[in-house]
């Protein structure tokens, strides 16, 4: 084939996809591309899992299992179709006076170990999300086999989800999108961790019991926490990017949330990184550190960031006296350990999510 019809095909494939994409709208664009991407990997899976299926009986859940093919199919796919979606809303020419990444302020934009570690966030959800379902339908079909062609048309619909959902996501990568992965991510692999755990009444100890060397959930819950805590990190310069800082309180107040909000994710990694069982005070110590550099920040936030609602610092306040009383009730014996860490968990993340909101709505007023 000549490089002239090589051209004319090509010309002719670019018309087509034009065509199937429909309106030229960045969002019709970019949500059309997004079932093709998903189209292209429903047809990959199912290519690639039948002759692998072929000739087997296989297992819900478990070595070997459908379920644990779709985790790691998914999670490979997640991390491809992000990467597209990257390389998609990548600029020809950068201008250094636009806004770019979601970021109010222009010039500043996602490094590519930010993007690393949201890629892999992505391919965590996937992973922990399809071992967690496949788990629940083990235990609902109880010994039921699955024949190979049903079992790779499952398997195609999971890598066609896990691309779908990871190319928008990267094209879209928008404050509240970054902090709505987060939780997702954090959810997912709690919930996966509870599901492997070894010891059906970790309960009763704390929350650090799902960390334990000695739990088979341990991998995934520590890695959870590994990466949840880069991911804050990221999440700090997000949420303070678009912040006033013409006046010289408003550049160290700026800095004091970025500062926290980094140490916050530190922290969270440091959780991760030193089991209960194995670094006892460590974990400790930066698990109560935790709680206490959220509780300085949101004390101190009017001081901070003037222009910051008082509505939102009423919330955080009583966030904080929520936790306050948690503890108080931990230590007459009201309630466990696991209840306390559960609940100041929800409330801490739901708050930063809600600060990035309230800051990106303070720095498109400060650009009005």
């Amino acid at each position: 084939m000549t490089d002239e019809s090589l051209k004319t095909l090509a010309g002719r494939v670019r018309q087509v996809l034009r065509q199937v994409r429909g309106p030229a709208t960045d969002a019709a664009v970019f949500e059309a591309t997004a079932l093709i991407v998903g189209s292209g990997f429903l047809v990959a899976g199912f290519l690639i899992a039948l002759p692998v299926f072929w000739g087997h009986e296989l297992a819900i859940s478990g070595t070997g299992s459908i379920g644990l093919f779709a985790a790691y199919g998914g999670a490979v796919t997640a991390v491809i179709a992000f990467t597209f979606g990257r390389l998609a809303v990548r600029p020809e020419k950068v201008d250094p006076g636009a806004a770019r990444d979601g970021f109010s302020v222009p010039g500043d934009r996602l490094r590519w170990y930010d993007l690393a570690a949201i890629a892999f966030a992505h391919a965590a959800i996937a992973y922990l999300g399809w071992l967690g379902v496949a788990e629940l339908l083990e235990r609902s079909f109880t010994d039921a086999p699955v024949f190979p062609f049903p079992g790779a048309v499952l398997v195609a619909v999971a890598f066609a989800l896990a691309g779908y959902v990871s190319f928008l996501s990267a094209v879209a990568l928008t404050p509240t999108v970054l902090s709505l992965v987060l939780a997702v991510f954090l959810v997912v692999g709690a919930f996966a961790s509870m599901l492997a755990s070894s010891d059906v009444h970790w309960w009763r100890d704390n929350l650090s019991a799902l960390g334990m060397s000695s739990n088979s959930a341990s991998v995934a819950f520590n890695t959870t926490l590994i990466i949840a805590g880069v991911m804050v990190t990221t999440i700090s310069r997000y949420a303070t990017a678009g912040l006033p800082a013409d006046d010289p309180l408003d550049r160290r107040g700026r800095f004091m949330v970025r500062g926290g909000l980094i140490l916050l994710g530190i922290l969270l990694a440091c959780v991760g990184l030193f089991p209960v069982d194995e670094f006892f005070l460590v974990h400790n110590t930066v698990a109560t550190g935790m709680c206490v550099v959220f509780a300085v920040i949101v004390i101190g936030l009017p001081w901070f960031l003037r222009s910051i609602p008082r509505v939102f610092v009423g919330l955080g306040w009583a966030y904080v006296l929520v936790i306050i009383l948690l503890a108080a009730f931990f230590a007459v014996g009201y309630y466990n350990l696991t209840a306390v860490e559960l609940i100041a968990a929800v409330l801490i993340f739901s708050w930063i999510i809600v600060f990035l909101r309230t800051a990106g709505s303070i720095g498109a007023h400060a650009d009005a």
